[in-house]
């Protein structure tokens, strides 16, 4: 029981860093630069603050990797098949956000080469098309990925009981609406940016609160210890 009260906390710890990290190395350090209409000239003058951001969102598919490692020998009690299944999503998840990191890395050298050259822009502007779109791809894989590995997740978590099932609930909702999302997005029939933005608070606030849960309560005692008889 000690052993599974300090995997819970060292789990919440992992949630709400991941989403830390994320919501810094993307919104705050990484998409208001590649977003900017002159992103060529601006990568190349914030160098540092553009790898920096890129290291916080693979810090952030590492903790998300960490959490399915930790999770997967208490839920494989029950659920071995979809315990399985949910590390491998996460794996998945992690291999396309090393993808989507690769583009922002890649636009590094393309702005110096463009800073440098002096040379008409349009051949470094049809690159970084390119580079843009390859990174907003993998972003889409991402949160797919994402959105079948929580509904994996909080399935295990309602049918075990291992916290309070109004929080699976809302997980299954917020992973839900994730997918939602990202579909309608890919497939150009999304609302605008600021109502997707709304649509993944569920899965977002639903994570801090799922991070605090674990940190404070952890699992549900009674339920771990059946899920140990098993």
């Amino acid at each position: 029981m000690n052993t599974t009260r300090k995997t819970a906390r060292i789990v919440g710890a992992l949630f709400l860093f991941s989403n830390v990290t994320f919501l810094l190395g993307a919104f705050v350090f990484v998409e208001p630069i590649l977003s900017a209409p002159d992103y060529l000239t601006l990568v190349s003058a914030n160098r540092t603050q553009v790898i920096l951001g890129v290291l916080l969102e693979l810090i952030n598919g590492v903790a998300y990797l960490g959490i399915a490692v930790l999770m997967f020998p208490i839920l494989k009690q029950r659920f071995q098949s979809m315990a399985l299944g949910y590390v491998g999503f996460r794996i998945i998840e992690f291999v396309m956000q090393t993808l989507s990191d690769l583009s922002p890395l890649s636009l590094v050298t393309l702005s110096e080469e463009f800073v440098r050259a002096a040379a008409p822009e349009a051949p470094f502007q049809t690159v970084g098309t390119l580079l843009l779109a390859e990174r907003y791809w993998a972003f889409q894989m991402v949160s797919i990925t994402l959105g079948l590995g929580a509904l994996m997740l909080y399935s295990m978590f309602y049918r075990s009981k291992l916290i309070p099932r109004f929080i699976s609930v809302w997980g299954l909702i917020g992973a839900i609406t994730v997918l939602t999302t990202t579909m309608l997005d890919i497939f150009a029939l999304s609302v605008s940016p600021g109502i997707g933005l709304v649509l993944g608070l569920p899965m977002l606030l639903n994570e801090l609160f799922l991070a605090v849960w674990l940190i404070v309560k952890g699992f549900n005692p009674s339920a771990s210890a059946s899920g140990s008889a098993e």
